[in-house]
């Protein structure tokens, strides 16, 4: 007996493919949006723990700010103590300048130099008098400039010509001079010293 398919078997077959398609993509779009979902929240999950951590770098930034304020305040307060400790210090190092002033000028005063007038403005020293030639003055400032710690940056002013009378017939001829020096503090000076020392020993060895 012989069996024939009288349907339409192709449509059938048509349409099963079409309908294993349709399921095919509809499957693949719900996949899809799950994989786009999932990628969705990681993206937000990563997004929301760089939020948390970018607040507390903020966080810390702002006590770390404070704290550099506070240390700015407290090291301008370190300096100004410092300063004022300095200030104190030379006030109480200075009180012996004027010893070392007349102790320095005793000493590097050449012979035939003579002080008639000396005013101190600050550190800088105003001195006039008299010498038997200018190369006594000239002597005079080399002991200034090199010859001395306590004293520095020795300046002529001006040298005249005069006469001094020592009796009615003896009359001598004399440079009139003024000139200005610094009278260094204490500190400084002791800086000085204690390079030649340091200088002469290892020269010594």
């Amino acid at each position: 007996m012989i069996l024939i398919n009288l349907l339409p078997h192709r449509e059938e077959a048509r349409k099963r493919r079409k309908e294993a398609f349709q399921a095919t993509m509809f499957a693949s779009f719900l996949l899809g949006l799950v994989i786009a979902g999932a990628i969705y929240w990681w993206f937000q999950m990563m997004i929301a723990d760089q939020q948390a951590k970018n607040s507390f770098l903020q966080q810390e930034i702002k006590i770390l700010e404070g704290q550099i304020k506070e240390i700015a305040s407290i090291e301008d307060e370190i300096a100004a103590l410092r300063a004022r400790q300095k200030a104190v210090e030379d006030l109480q190092s200075d009180r012996n300048l004027p010893v070392h002033l007349l102790t320095e000028l005793v000493n590097q005063i050449p012979d035939g130099v003579y002080i008639t007038a000396i005013r101190q403005s600050g550190q800088t020293i105003a001195m006039q008098g008299m010498a038997q030639s200018n190369e006594r003055i000239s002597e005079l400032l080399r002991n200034l400039a090199s010859n001395t710690p306590w004293l520095a940056k020795p300046e002529l002013g001006e040298i005249t010509a005069s006469t001094v009378s020592l009796s009615q017939r003896d009359q001598r001829r004399v440079s009139s001079f003024n000139l200005r020096f610094q009278l260094v503090r204490a500190s400084e000076a002791q800086k000085v010293m204690a390079a030649a020392s340091a200088a002469a020993s290892s020269g010594g060895k």
